[in-house]
């Protein structure tokens, strides 16, 4: 009574962890997503600042041109004009940096007041894509304050007409305007990023306690399927309408639970059997036993004054009371080892027919005594078989005893072989009262015995005979068949496989 409550709360603490967990899951996913948006949402925004530069005044390059003329005529460049309009264009935008290139690309003079250039001359691969227009800003150039740095620009040519004297290459972020944006980004992003972070805590424990709500619903009902089941309700299942999302597991939960309680009805079933058993067996045990008992007894009695025929006569019986016993405890043992499988058949070709000869021939003189016919019914040339002889002996001897046993003075044992196929059929045939029909199906029943008629005798033993032929049978992947009629007699019939050499 008190194991149910600590139960009960040890499946609610697993439940709300889980909840927790998830949740907890759910926001560290948020918080990393913040994060990575905050990184790429600062990346967007400096490209779209430059895209957006190189858009405004990616012309001052070629308004350059048309308000001044670099060169001489000789070839040489006006270095003071130069130096004035570059001074005169940066005072009225103080972003941009703007240099004068030969066709090749090198330097010819700059105007850039906050460093000294790091390299000579400048890929022109950009600046040709820019003019060609071929591709999507922002169009980034070398950087000539700093060597392996790329930045937006602005170029023109400087033409004499079809003769190109050289470029106008104008940096439209400065080296200043770069450490303003820098230091904006740098304040935007950390400012985004609490905030983000902030919203994302809220949005997971809200999300997470709505989310885990409904996904733990199905799983909730499932505890409470199971508790039921612990408890004793063995018919507790998962219904159709509360498998939820979870269709996989309820079917899974239900199917254990049917094999459970299928199990459970197997073993009550084999422990009824077993118990019919251990009944059958210890009269079967008792009867030799007893009888043992008695006639010693007598003899120990009438030591003095019992005749030599009589002390004779008891311990005849005595002997076959014990030889009795110890044919039931040997099937005992027989059949222990075929069911546990400690034995392996050691099959190898042979005759059928000269076993069956040998049987016919020791069972000749039981069958005298009874006065019982014996017979043996086989085609001539039958192949040689593959499997265990001495296992098969003894199918044929549990066979034939158990038809010498129920067949009556004057009836006919027939042991019949016939060639199929793949094997040789054996069939054992006798006249006897038949079995019913009700009882065929549980002859081979390790636990049963078929009920007495009238014309059975009393010694059936414990009803292991047929059960250990069928065992006998299963190892040589056999199987025996019986057909009877009451009052007209019984015949068990199994085949062996023909050897392949």
């Amino acid at each position: 009574m008190y194991l149910l409550p600590k139960f009960i709360n040890s499946e609610h603490i697993g439940m709300k962890y889980l909840y927790w967990k998830i949740s907890a899951a759910l926001l560290s996913l948020l918080v990393i997503l913040g994060l990575v948006y905050v990184l790429i949402t600062g990346f967007i925004a400096q490209e779209y600042l430059q895209e957006t530069n190189q858009m405004l005044y990616g012309g001052i390059a070629k308004s350059m041109t048309k308000e001044v003329d670099p060169f001489e005529k000789d070839g040489s460049f006006k270095k003071e004009v130069i130096q004035e309009v570059m001074h005169s264009m940066m005072v009225t935008n103080p972003s941009i940096e703007v240099y004068l290139l030969n066709p090749a690309g090198k330097i010819l003079t700059y105007v850039s007041p906050y460093k000294e250039i790091e390299i000579e001359s400048v890929d022109l691969h950009p600046v040709e894509a820019f003019l060609a227009k071929s591709q999507v800003l922002p169009i980034k150039g070398d950087d000539p304050r700093f060597a392996g740095q790329m930045n937006v620009f602005s170029a023109a040519p400087i033409m004499e007409g079809d003769k190109l004297l050289g470029y106008w290459y104008v940096i439209l972020a400065s080296q200043k305007e770069a450490a303003v944006a820098a230091d904006l980004i740098h304040c935007y992003i950390p400012k985004l990023g609490i905030q983000l972070f902030a919203l994302a805590l809220i949005g997971a424990l809200i999300i997470g306690l709505i989310a885990i709500w409904f996904l733990t619903k199905n799983l909730r009902q499932y505890v409470e399927t199971v508790t039921k089941f612990k408890e004793g309700d063995l018919k507790a299942r998962v219904c159709a309408d509360t498998k939820g999302d979870f269709p996989l597991l309820g079917d899974t939960f239900n199917s254990m639970a049917d094999t459970i309680v299928g199990n459970i009805d197997e073993l009550k079933s084999v422990e009824n059997l077993r118990r019919e058993l251990i009944a059958n067996v210890s009269h079967d045990l008792r009867t030799p036993l007893a009888i043992m008992q008695g006639y010693v007894e007598t003899l120990l009695m009438k030591e003095d004054s019992i005749s030599s025929e009589n002390r004779q006569k008891y311990l005849n019986i005595i002997l076959n009371s014990s030889e009795k016993l110890a044919g039931l405890i040997k099937q005992l043992f027989e059949y222990s080892k075929l069911e546990a499988r400690q034995i392996e058949p050691q099959k190898e070709p042979f005759q059928l027919t000269d076993l069956v000869q040998d049987a016919f021939a020791r069972y000749q003189v039981l069958a005298k005594d009874k006065n019982i016919t014996v017979k043996v019914e086989h085609e001539e040339g039958l192949p040689i078989v593959f499997a265990d002889v001495s296992l098969v002996e003894r199918v044929i001897q549990n066979l034939m005893d158990n038809a010498l046993k129920f067949t009556p003075e004057s009836g006919t044992v027939t042991i019949g072989l016939k060639e199929l196929k793949d094997g040789v059929q054996i069939r054992i045939a006798d006249t006897g009262p038949g079995i019913p029909e009700e009882e065929q199906a549980f002859i081979f029943d390790r636990y049963r015995k078929i009920n007495k008629t009238s014309t059975q005798t009393s010694n059936n033993g414990a009803g292991l005979g047929l059960a250990i032929v069928k065992k006998i049978l299963e190892l040589h992947n056999a199987t025996i068949r019986v057909q009877s009629r009451l009052n007209e007699g019984t015949a068990f019939t199994f085949a062996l496989p023909t050897h392949v050499g």
